[in-house]
């Protein structure tokens, strides 16, 4: 039975308390971007990082390592200066669907991006008024895939157009935007809102919020997303996406 608004607002908030914490870092994928100072290798870090944020959570970490060794440890430096034959590193790169031909991809399409669009920030950027990133997540993708690339590469990009929750992008979103007194969120997006960020919703996330009636869709998807986002919004318009810490942790860490 669903608890009453006022009462998962109270209970979402304690577990935030619980898990918006520098404690949290050290089991997490942000603790990649958190291995650098300089924007631009934070914001590329957490950018590939989350595209590979699915699956075993270890061996997404040692996978992001090794892919920040491969970029020599300057992700900004290496997407905008490397050669042609820098690439054949990552020929061996593999996370599971993610493999070299992506890798390298990736690698062009930042550089295309910070070449040509002024960088992650303003590629990502809300342009149409809207109150969420649907049209600004898939014009993104349009842009990261204008240049020469293969087709396969497109599915490591979600397109929220065609329906996806984008829990990937929104995560790296989350990570950038939000503004967090606490230190786990980085918060370096100015030009970006928190109040239009979106909970990344996974299958933990999603049978959380479903268990305490903040979801009646049963897909995760973006119409599901859109539903949590206006339960969210109703609990802390200001920063609904802090509760991604409450739904994770309860479903990761407490198996609610």
């Amino acid at each position: 039975m669903p608890l009453h608004s006022v009462d998962i607002k109270d209970f979402l908030e304690q577990k935030v308390n619980t898990y918006n914490n520098p404690k949290f870092i050290a089991s997490d994928p942000i603790q990649i971007p958190h291995l650098f100072s300089k924007k631009e290798d934070i914001e590329i870090a957490g950018f590939l990082t989350a595209t590979i944020a699915w699956g075993n959570r270890n061996m997404i970490i040692k996978n992001a390592k090794h892919l920040m060794s491969l970029l020599d440890d300057e992700p900004h430096d290496f997407i905008l200066n490397h050669q042609e034959s820098d690439l054949n590193r990552f020929n061996s790169f593999v996370h599971r669907t993610f493999n070299a031909t992506d890798a390298t991809q990736f690698i062009l399409s930042l550089h295309h991006i910070y070449t040509n669009y002024n960088g992650l920030e303003d590629a990502l950027r809300i342009s149409d008024n809207s109150n969420n990133y649907k049209t600004a997540i898939s014009k993104f993708k349009q842009t990261f895939f204008e240049i020469p690339h293969q087709a396969r590469t497109q599915k490591h990009v979600s397109d929220p157009l065609k329906g996806s929750a984008a829990k990937r992008i929104n995560m790296f979103l989350r990570w950038m935007v939000r503004q967090d007194t606490c230190g786990v969120d980085f918060g370096i997006w100015h030009t970006h809102n928190p109040s239009n960020l979106s909970c990344p919703l996974d299958v933990h996330s999603g049978n959380v919020a479903r268990k305490l009636g903040l979801i009646q869709r049963k897909q995760n998807d973006w119409k599901a997303l859109n539903e949590l986002d206006t339960n969210l919004r109703n609990l802390d318009k200001k920063d609904p996406s802090k509760y991604d810490f409450a739904l994770f942790g309860l479903g990761v860490f407490e198996k609610f």
